[in-house]
């Protein structure tokens, strides 16, 4: 577990405990280097053990879409192991599990047929808007749809034991799973069980969110990692553009590594389940407006609506004389994608967007409420200079300004959407909100100069939260 409390020697009050220790994105980052160490190195091991030409015998190197695949399983295993051997997760209150209770199986099976029937019955639905949204069957969809086929059987199959195993051991084994399987095998139409559609609806956020986003997650694992794997750091040294995207796409990498782990790794007993989806309407149109297929038609280059790359060759183009000015702006891009994957690691197995898992405040998130949105969007800023076209006209230079200011809109009516779901969910998240209103480092001079333009005044300075020994 991270430090207790994060305060400084005045009467500041103390920041909130985070629910994610560090040790835990540090693991999973240790797996992942050391997979990647692996795969850089397998033509060595090979030769050593007189497989040469296995798996790889073409490029020698691991860098195929399964060893991108694999790289999962080296994140996912230090980040499980640090979780319930060091931060001991598996015992807190919040997994809704009582270990000491163990039911008798006579009476929990009941409740288990019927969460079964749930769960498989959300699979199925979901396999079937794979099917029918065609997108997925075209470009690097088709991997995903390829591994999530694969899974299909032996997920069906390890979910009886864990379903049994885990009802006898919960505290309220009736959550929204066992709702929506009530509600398909009719139980409260016959008057034995009542089914609750909140709960039904809390059930198919979270699904919803699993199933879009883990199948785009999975389907961008293997380019980036190829890109890893097959360079050679040493040749790309003598130019600094191309070492630079090296550097970005590895930290790209790394978000995307451990951001897959935490889409799939929803278990109570990780402590990491899903608490609740967002339940804003406008928070699901701002978080889908940054994802394909609707950002093919809005964000991005050439003829979408809000392309602001007209005409933009970017920083490479403009510093291209000043090899000093292409290191110097180069090590900006990094120090921001470095910060957007920080943001991520952070998570270490809670990571996904429009649910709450629980409160981080430490990492990046103790200087401001959004790091990875706000180096987001100040890395393509200083990556695309939209200000400076090739064409000479103004028109086009201020038409991109405007367009990316508009991008920057969507991401912060993204980012509110998200902290109105979180003030609603949890007491340490509000401690937290109206913490870094008055001392986070890039947010309380933010929220200062907005009340000064609203003229909001400040407000009342909430009580401290108790946190319950962990």
């Amino acid at each position: 577990m991270s430090a207790l409390y994060l305060s400084d020697k005045s009467t500041r009050p103390a920041l909130p405990r985070s629910d994610v220790s560090a040790g835990v994105g540090i693991a999973g980052l240790a797996g992942l280097f050391a997979w990647i160490a692996f795969c850089r190195s397998y033509p060595e091991i090979a030769a050593a053990l007189g497989l040469d030409g296995v798996f790889a015998p073409e490029r020698g190197v691991l860098s195929g879409p399964y060893a991108a695949l694999a790289a999962m399983l080296f994140t996912a295993v230090p980040m499980v192991l640090w979780s319930v051997l060091v931060d001991k997760v598996h015992l807190r209150p919040s997994t809704g599990i009582d270990w000491s209770q163990r039911r008798p199986l006579s009476e929990s099976l009941p409740v288990s047929v019927v969460k079964l029937s749930g769960l498989w019955a959300t699979w199925a639905l979901l396999a079937a808007f794979y099917a029918l949204a065609r997108w997925y069957w075209n470009g690097s969809y088709l991997f995903a749809m390829e591994v999530l086929t694969f899974a299909a059987a032996p997920l069906v199959a390890l979910s009886i034991p864990y379903v049994v195993w885990l009802d006898r051991h919960m505290v309220n084994p009736r959550d929204g799973t066992w709702h929506f399987g009530a509600f398909l095998l009719g139980l409260g139409v016959i008057g034995r069980e009542t089914w609750d559609g909140a709960q039904i609806a809390k059930h198919w956020r979270a699904w919803a969110i699993k199933g879009f986003f883990g199948a785009f997650m999975i389907s961008i694992l293997p380019p980036g990692f190829a890109q890893v794997v097959e360079a050679d750091p040493a040749q790309l040294l003598g130019n600094p553009v191309q070492f630079v995207m090296l550097l970005v796409t590895l930290l790209f990498v790394i978000d995307v590594q451990i951001g897959t782990v935490g889409y799939l790794l929803t278990l109570r007993p990780l402590d990491s389940h899903i608490r609740s989806g967002n339940p804003f309407l406008a928070g699901w149109v701002a978080a889908l407006l940054c994802y394909p297929p609707f950002v093919w038609g809005l964000i991005g280059p050439d003829n979408q609506i809000l392309s602001y790359e007209f005409g933009t060759p970017g920083w490479a183009h403009w510093f291209a004389g000043s090899e000093a000015l292409l290191w110097a702006w180069g090590a900006l891009l990094v120090m921001l994608t470095g910060i957007y994957a920080w943001a991520t690691v952070v998570f270490g197995i809670r990571f996904s967007n429009l649910t709450y898992r629980g409160v981080l405040t430490h990492g990046p998130y103790r200087f401001t409420r959004h790091p990875a949105y706000l180096s987001k969007n100040l890395f393509w800023w200083a990556s695309v200079l939209p200000f400076l076209v090739t064409y000479g006209s103004p028109f086009d230079a201020l038409r991109n300004t405007v367009f990316l200011l508009v991008v920057n809109a969507i991401y912060y009516w993204r980012a509110r959407t998200e902290e109105a779901h979180l003030l609603a969910e949890d007491p340490k998240y509000r401690e937290y909100h109206a913490w870094m209103a008055e001392h986070g480092l890039i947010t309380a001079p933010l929220v200062r100069i907005g009340r000064m333009i609203t003229g909001t005044p400040r407000p009342a300075a909430p009580q401290s939260y108790a946190h319950p020994a962990e």
